[in-house]
């Protein structure tokens, strides 16, 4: 993330999952993770949010809490609208 501007600026970082592939239905966005920064004029910083099981974990069928092998879209923006997000597909063997 870079502040391309002449003031000093914050944003905040938003991921949303989906799984693709669920055996229930899910939502099709979940806020996973968010970081808030702030930035210089003229500063980049990488931002790391982490992925842990509980980010993919959901309620089965039999109310277990369950992480099931499949595939995940990650979506990483500063805000939730489809154009603000950068997409990618994540695997889970």
């Amino acid at each position: 993330m870079t502040n391309t501007g002449k003031r000093q600026g914050t944003e905040v970082v938003q991921m949303y999952i989906r799984d693709l592939f669920s055996s229930v239905t899910r939502p099709l966005k979940e806020l996973k993770g968010f970081k808030k920064v702030s930035l210089q004029p003229g500063e980049t910083k990488t931002v790391a949010l982490d992925i842990t099981p509980e980010s993919l974990a959901f309620y089965d069928i039999d109310m277990k809490y369950v992480v099931e092998p499949g595939e995940f879209e990650l979506m990483v923006g500063n805000s939730s609208r489809d154009c603000d997000l950068q997409k990618m597909i994540l695997h889970v063997s």
